[in-house]
C-alpha cells in the first residue's frame, strides 16, 4: 500500500513538472512581446504596435510574432513591412535567423536577417550589408500605414527625416 502510493506521489509530482515547465508561452501573466524585447535589451518600437500574440521558447530563444495582418510604412527614404507572423531567435541585444521583415531598397524587397543592438546603436543586417540607427528612433513602436509620422509623434518624424 505504501508502495503504491509512493508511486502514485511519483506520477503525480512528474506530471505537475511537466505541466509547469513548458518553455513556451504565450502572453505569460499579461507579459507583452515588447515585455520581451525590453528584458533582452532590445528597443519595443522594433515591432510595430499591433501585435496580437506571440510565443518564446525559452530554452533555444525561438520567438514567434503574430499581428493581425501584414504592416508596412515609411520612414524617411526606407518603405518597411512586416508579414503576419514574424520569426527569430533571440538573444541578448539580437533578433537572428529573422524571417516577415523586409525593406524596400532600390525598388527592390529585401529581407532584414539580423537585428543588433551595439552600445546606443541598433545595427539592421539584410546580409550583404547594413545599417545602424540610434537607439532612441526605436523607443516607441511604429503604427501600421503611418510609422512614425502619425501626428503623436512630431519630434521623432524630424529625426527620421534628418537621417
Amino acid at each position: 500500500m505504501l508502495r503504491s502510493l509512493i508511486s502514485q506521489l511519483g506520477v503525480t509530482f512528474y506530471l505537475i513538472l511537466i505541466i509547469h515547465s513548458n518553455p513556451a508561452y504565450s502572453d505569460d501573466e499579461n507579459r507583452t512581446v515588447y515585455d520581451v524585447l525590453q528584458d533582452f535589451d532590445l528597443p519595443v518600437g522594433l515591432l510595430p504596435e499591433g501585435v496580437t500574440g506571440y510565443e518564446l521558447d525559452h530554452t533555444t530563444g525561438k520567438l514567434s510574432v503574430t499581428l493581425s495582418d501584414t504592416c508596412s510604412f515609411s520612414e524617411g527614404k526606407y518603405q518597411l513591412k512586416y508579414e503576419a507572423t514574424v520569426k527569430c531567435y533571440i538573444s541578448n541585444g539580437k533578433l537572428s535567423s529573422l524571417e516577415g521583415v523586409s525593406v524596400k531598397f532600390s525598388d527592390v524587397w529585401v529581407n532584414i536577417v539580423e537585428i543588433v543592438r551595439r552600445g546606443n546603436d541598433i545595427d539592421f543586417s539584410i546580409g550583404i550589408g547594413k545599417a545602424a540607427f540610434p537607439v532612441e528612433y526605436f523607443e516607441e513602436s511604429p503604427q501600421c500605414g503611418c510609422g512614425m509620422n502619425c501626428s503623436r509623434r512630431p519630434s521623432l518624424r524630424k529625426l527620421m527625416a534628418n537621417r
